[in-house]
């Protein structure tokens, strides 16, 4: 993702052309998703949560400072979203009913076991990680940007973070 693409967008889409929010979303979306999913742990919470991210976001877009990390910044919103939203319903039992359809092929919408598998046993940093190179499709230097971490340490804490994924998925034969 490139970054001053993005900043480019931010301010077209302040200055009214609202298409530019398409850009914005489609190439943000999936990182602030998978942030958000990762506190809440349940799909259909986290699905809501990311739309109220970029409610909020939109109507806030104006305390964002160019030039600096957007996507850090609504990974940010989403994140207090989600922890507020936890506070708020500490006390439910939040059960996804749907949450091992998808291992077994019965709706091809939900995400792969394997996102399931990373948010449990992978640090919140490591998910983060795999989740914005791995599914979002950023490199590397621009995770380690985004992080404001040494390339070094996203590769390798991203190599590790798929080494550990890839044993546990063998050890359960799914791969």
């Amino acid at each position: 993702m490139n970054r001053v693409l993005l900043d480019k967008k931010v301010a077209e889409y302040l200055q009214g052309d609202n298409t530019a929010f398409d850009y914005i979303y489609q190439n943000t979306s999936k990182a602030v998703y998978f942030g958000i999913l990762y506190v809440v742990k349940v799909k259909a919470v986290a699905e809501d949560l990311l739309h109220d991210t970029y409610v909020r976001a939109m109507r806030n877009l104006t305390s964002y400072q160019s030039g600096t990390n957007f996507l850090g910044w609504l990974l940010r919103i989403g994140k207090n979203l989600a922890l507020n939203y936890l506070d708020k319903h500490k006390k439910e039992t939040l059960t996804d009913f749907e949450e091992e359809s998808y291992r077994y092929g019965t709706t091809e919408t939900e995400l792969p076991y394997v996102f399931e598998v990373a948010r449990k046993v992978l640090s919140e940093q490591d998910y983060q990680i795999v989740m914005l190179c791995q599914v979002a499709g950023y490199k590397r230097h621009e995770v380690a940007k985004l992080l404001s971490m040494p390339l070094a340490t996203v590769t390798w804490k991203n190599n590790q973070a798929l080494k550990k994924l890839r044993n546990i998925l063998s050890e359960e034969g799914e791969i």
